[in-house]
């Protein structure tokens, strides 16, 4: 039976319609599909195995004060003793030192201005005398440099030059004492008390914890360090004056100032320097307070070992090694590696964790940074950066044509 007119117009309206209907949802769907966004996807972080570190054993001396730090390491690594103040003898020479060369600044390798002695230099070593002193004879007339004096005061702890010396840069002892005193609280040693530039005076005290940031000061400065390294010198109208410090030389040991008190003891702020690894480290200790300096040269040589043993450098990534995955919809894999092997160096026991962060990624070449692992040692934390180890490419036309669920 053949069509109506009416069902011949109304296939011909569904054929357009339809056509027309095809039309628009493959211009729509093609250009939407091909053009969508790809969901950003979050990595699944792996877990980061922990090195072990070991404890340090360190013996320190029971009597007086004492306390060992590391420059680059904050607070006491070890200490023994007493926590007070204490007097600290001939080791407030390190104070007045610092304190003369904020107040008339010395080039390294240069002389200075030269200092002219007088007799009134020449009552200063009297007066040491009679107080039983550490001494270097002065003649009036005598004329030496500002390093010449320093080297005196700080080689073989010459009383008399470290008073002439104070004379010269400040006028007088009674004019240092309050400059040292407001240096002291710039520099945080605030159980620190100078009262006089020799330590003669047994109310120049400190503690064993503010001497090791006076040492860590000291070293800062390449004069002090290169004065106190020296075994000795030949000073014009004096001779050749020996160091005080007899441990100069051994065991790494490369400073710092000996210091001895009628009536309460001999003491040494000291440096030595270590190799560990790739590492070097500085480390800064001081004694107060024993028998004699035979005594405490021996026990210095005896906790030095455990503190050497202590240090460790600890590795804590290597290069390539996997921090986290990421996987696309489309099945590309790629993983969040470390861009550098690390280590660090560390004192004893210490607790070690890490924290992976990182934004979702949708598309990357290998090698692009895309996160961060965060190492946390003791109270630091080491950042290594994580980079792809892979490309993570467009899907292609095919599979965005294919799956417009996970498009959309």
């Amino acid at each position: 039976m053949p069509l109506s007119r009416r069902q011949i117009y109304r296939r011909r309206r569904l054929t357009v319609f339809g056509a027309i209907a095809l039309v628009l949802a493959v211009g729509f769907y093609l250009p939407t599909t091909l053009l969508a966004p790809l969901t950003a996807e979050s990595a699944t972080v792996l877990p980061y195995t922990a090195p072990e570190t070991t404890a340090a054993a360190v013996t320190m001396p029971t009597y007086g004060s004492s306390a060992i730090g590391a420059v680059g390491f904050d607070g006491i690594l070890a200490a023994g003793g007493s926590t007070d103040a204490l007097p600290m003898a001939s080791i407030s020479k390190i104070i007045t030192a610092l304190v003369i060369l904020e107040a008339k600044p010395l080039d390294l390798d240069a002389s200075g201005p030269d200092i002219s002695f007088t007799t009134a230099d020449v009552e200063l070593y009297n007066h040491y005398l009679a107080l039983n002193g550490s001494l270097e004879p002065v003649q009036s007339g005598m004329v030496l440099s500002q390093l010449q004096v320093l080297e005196l005061m700080l080689i073989p702890s010459a009383n008399n030059y470290t008073a002439s010396l104070v004379n010269w840069a400040f006028g007088s002892q009674e004019a240092f004492v309050p400059v040292a005193t407001a240096w002291l609280a710039e520099n945080g040693m605030t159980s620190t008390t100078v009262v006089e530039p020799t330590g003669i005076d047994p109310a120049n005290v400190s503690t064993a914890a503010d001497l090791v940031t006076l040492g860590k000061l000291a070293i800062a400065n390449p004069i002090i360090t290169k004065i106190v390294s020296t075994e000795s010198v030949k000073i014009p109208g004096v001779g050749t004056v020996e160091n005080s410090n007899d441990l100069l030389g051994v065991d790494g040991i490369d400073g710092l100032k000996t210091g001895t008190l009628e009536g309460f003891g001999a003491n040494l702020l000291f440096t030595a320097t270590y190799t560990v690894g790739v590492s070097t480290i500085r480390i800064v200790g001081v004694v107060l307070g024993g028998k004699n300096h035979p005594s405490i040269d021996s026990d210095i040589q005896g906790f030095l070992e455990g503190v050497e043993a202590g240090f460790q450098e600890v590795p804590l990534t290597t290069k390539g090694t996997p921090y986290g995955t990421i996987t696309t919809d489309w099945g590309t894999t790629a993983q969040l590696v470390a861009a550098s092997t690390t280590s660090t160096l560390v004192f004893g026991q210490q607790p070690i964790a890490a924290l992976v962060t990182t934004e979702p990624l949708t598309l990357g070449t290998m090698g692009d940074d895309v996160g961060i692992l965060h190492i946390t040692v003791g109270d630091n934390v080491v950042d290594v950066d994580l980079e792809l180890d892979a490309d993570i490419s467009d899907p292609g036309p095919m599979w965005r044509l294919t799956h417009p669920a996970e498009l959309f």
